[in-house]
């Protein structure tokens, strides 16, 4: 069964050692391969509460089961509910277990049915594997609270087997929810996607919900042994990677990352950490070894035959019937790093259904705005609507000493130097930092990661494939301000470039 979070992650942020428990032996369950479990959900709407959490959500061959954990004893004494913590003391509960179970159902079902999703079965159930005896009353079945001796992989297979032999069934008129639409909706509600801080190569402590494409991908892995996924620069593809190869790696397959750009190492090491996954640089691969499970980030720089055959001797049963997952950029960054060959992309893309990612979740809006204005690039609906307008620096002197000016303006209105990043479009040796410690970064270095604050400078005196796409991968690195230095005749040829290219009539 599929775990979300993964199992590393429930082991290391929950508290309830009963939880714990129970995820281990949920993935150990070898139920159908659409069937998942979510760990800790938080529902946006309840009766009495703002709002309510379970401890799992089940999706089990079409049944929503929604469970409370509770470890240590449990018991009712005067007509008020207690739990026995590990070391005897007594806590007294504000309501039964069941009615924490039933009413975060009721939540859930509430939830999916006014987002559209139809009618589909559900059920609350309590686990306490700490009792020996389920107390018994006349408001569940005895189905529905299970003890300690449900806590095998095969008991609890059969617990949710019988969950679903005795399930509600669908009223008259009453249209049941496909079973894909309600994995994408769970997906969708319950994944958290990390906010990633790829310069210092750390996983931040927020999350961000998933967008509804970045649900549907996740939730289509079980149903699809290959998979291309489509997204411009800020869509959170590699994000999604990482998820998606987390999932292959819980289900128990070997899992490769891999990707064109050295770099990227450094971005997928911190997100798979604690997973049994390999990360490693195209250029670096050998045949030595197959692979159950294949994702390329970046892959429309690994689009040639070469490429392509190396691939094929990874994966274990071939491109043709094994398992993989290429994600690529629809804009076609190939022209600053890699190759692409359209005989050959046009070979992969039938070999496997596509999947789109359309929702910016890195750049503000005004510099998605910029991009598809000036370069007609497709890199999504802006997710993050607030944020500085860019600004446009005109000036003669609009090279890295020029962009290192802006710099020290920023520096000196709070922002951390380690923030900024100066970007060279047409630099082609790799920088470092300057004299008093700026990071330059040219196209190439900084394909695949971004950082909140950019200032981009070097501008091109033609704009051709080459210059247009490092010119794209400049303006698209910055979450939080885009500051561009550049010289009146690199204005004319903007004002060109628009007008050829972009949006901007």
């Amino acid at each position: 069964m599929i775990i979300v979070p993964g199992l590393v992650e429930i082991e290391r942020s929950s508290a309830s050692e009963a939880e714990k428990r129970i995820a281990r032996i949920l993935k150990k369950i070898a139920g159908p391969e659409d069937s998942v479990a979510f760990h800790s959900v938080r529902l946006r709407s309840h009766a009495r509460k703002q709002q309510a959490e379970a401890d799992f959500v089940i999706l089990w061959k079409g049944l929503v089961v929604v469970v409370e954990v509770k470890g240590g004893g449990v018991g009712k004494h005067h007509g008020s509910w207690w739990s026995v913590d590990r070391r005897g003391e007594w806590h007294r509960l504000k309501e039964s277990p069941m009615s924490q179970a039933q009413s975060a159902m009721f939540a859930l079902r509430d939830i999916l049915q006014q987002d559209g999703v139809g009618w589909f079965a559900h059920e609350a159930i309590v686990i306490t594997p700490d009792t020996d005896v389920p107390p018994r009353s006349i408001e569940w079945k005895s189905t529905h609270w299970l003890a300690k001796d449900h806590t095998t992989t095969a008991s609890l297979t059969e617990a949710l087997d019988a969950l679903l032999a005795d399930a509600r069934v669908e009223p008259n008129r009453a249209k049941r929810a496909p079973m894909k639409k309600l994995m994408e909706r769970l997906f969708g509600e319950f994944t958290r996607m990390p906010v990633i801080d790829a310069q210092r190569g750390a996983v931040l402590e927020e999350q961000n919900k998933a967008t509804e494409e970045q649900a549907r991908i996740l939730a289509s892995l079980a149903r699809n042994k290959r998979m291309l996924v489509f997204g411009g620069a800020g869509t959170g593809k590699s994000l999604v990677l990482a998820e998606a190869a987390k999932v292959e790696a819980d289900a128990g397959r070997s899992v490769l990352i891999t990707f064109h750009s050295p770099g990227l190492v450094n971005l997928f090491d911190p997100l798979v950490a604690g997973r049994q996954i390999d990360v490693v640089p195209f250029d670096r691969l050998t045949t030595e070894r197959a692979y159950d499970a294949v994702l390329v980030d970046e892959a429309q720089d690994l689009m040639t035959a070469e490429a392509m055959d190396l691939l094929d001797k990874v994966i274990a049963g071939g491109r043709s019937g094994g398992r993989w997952r290429l994600f690529l950029d629809p804009n076609n960054q190939a022209h600053v790093d890699g190759g692409f060959d359209r005989d050959v992309y046009d070979l992969v893309a039938d070999e496997a259904p596509a999947f789109d990612l359309n929702r910016n979740v890195r750049n503000t809006k005004a510099i998605v705005s910029a991009v598809q204005g000036y370069l007609g690039a497709d890199v999504g609906d802006p997710g993050i609507v607030h944020g500085e307008k860019i600004q446009w620096h005109w000036t003669e002197a609009a090279d890295v000493d020029g962009a290192t000016d802006v710099a020290r303006t920023l520096v000196g209105n709070g922002i951390a130097r380690k923030e900024i990043w100066i970007i060279s479009v047409t630099a082609r040796a790799p920088f470092d930092t300057t004299e008093d410690g700026y990071a330059v970064r040219t196209p190439k270095q900084v394909k695949g990661f971004e950082v909140e604050h950019v200032i981009v400078c070097d501008l091109p005196d033609e704009f051709n494939d080459a210059s247009i796409a490092a010119f794209y991968v400049s303006l698209t690195r910055a979450r939080v301000s885009l500051h561009v230095v550049a010289t009146s005749a690199d204005k004319r040829r903007l004002q060109n470039l628009a007008q050829q290219r972009g949006g901007f009539r």
